[in-house]
């Protein structure tokens, strides 16, 4: 279990901080995370493997490049749902979908993810990509409990994140210096995806190993 006497650095800014950092970067975000972030995204969408009329959640949509290829995905007998934290990435991703004439098959909202409410085994499909290792050290095991209920039996979980695996590299290092000396800015921290899941009873399926910068990076597909 996920507790603050790990060696996981915690995260030292508030929701409300996060909120307004991530309005303030929403119209450069695609000219640089998301270039990066790209492969490994499509990585996880790729071995979610989404059908047509599935029913999907994406937590932290952020600029909208997932959910419009979910959209796509699910055709017109699916239903894809999102949220995010900032009320600018909302409106870009909004814009993004309505330029794809996806809007009527998704159902976006804005707000704290650890506050969001659905029906339990709603889900087929729930998605994070590099958002996990933005919630706090504590939030982390409640996200995924949350996660599990809103996922039908034998639903999958799908979540890319910077990892911690090689905790002694040195760029892990060198990234957790700047989350210490920068936490507004570097919110984000390599966490152990594959123990957070697997402590949350989850089966895994898929766990592929990349790198960003250097930085480990884990693709995790999991079960109910």
């Amino acid at each position: 279990m996920y507790s603050k006497n790990n060696d996981i650095l915690d995260v030292d800014r508030n929701k409300k901080q996060a909120k307004l950092f991530y309005d303030r970067i929403s119209p450069y975000y695609d000219y640089f995370a998301g270039i990066f972030e790209k492969k490994h995204r499509n990585k996880g969408l790729e071995k979610l493997n989404i059908k047509k009329g599935k029913i999907v959640l994406e937590i932290g949509y952020g600029t909208g490049q997932a959910i419009k290829k979910i959209a796509q995905k699910v055709g017109t007998k699916g239903k894809v749902y999102g949220i995010d934290i900032s009320s600018q990435m909302y409106k870009i991703t909004k814009n993004r979908l309505k330029k794809a004439n996806l809007l009527d098959r998704v159902k976006l909202s804005q707000g704290d993810a650890l506050k969001i409410s659905y029906d339990e085994n709603k889900f087929d499909i729930i998605f994070m990509c590099f958002v996990l290792e933005l919630f706090d050290t504590p939030e982390i095991p409640v996200m995924l409990d949350k996660i599990k209920a809103f996922l039908k039996e034998k639903g999958k979980i799908g979540i890319v994140s910077l990892s911690k695996e090689n905790g002694n590299s040195l760029m892990v290092k060198i990234y957790e210096g700047l989350h210490k000396k920068f936490p507004k800015y570097f919110d984000c921290r390599p966490i152990y995806v594959n123990k957070a899941l697997k402590d949350a009873h989850f089966n895994i399926k898929t766990n592929i190993k990349n790198k960003m910068f250097g930085l480990p990076v884990e693709i995790i597909v999991g079960y109910k």
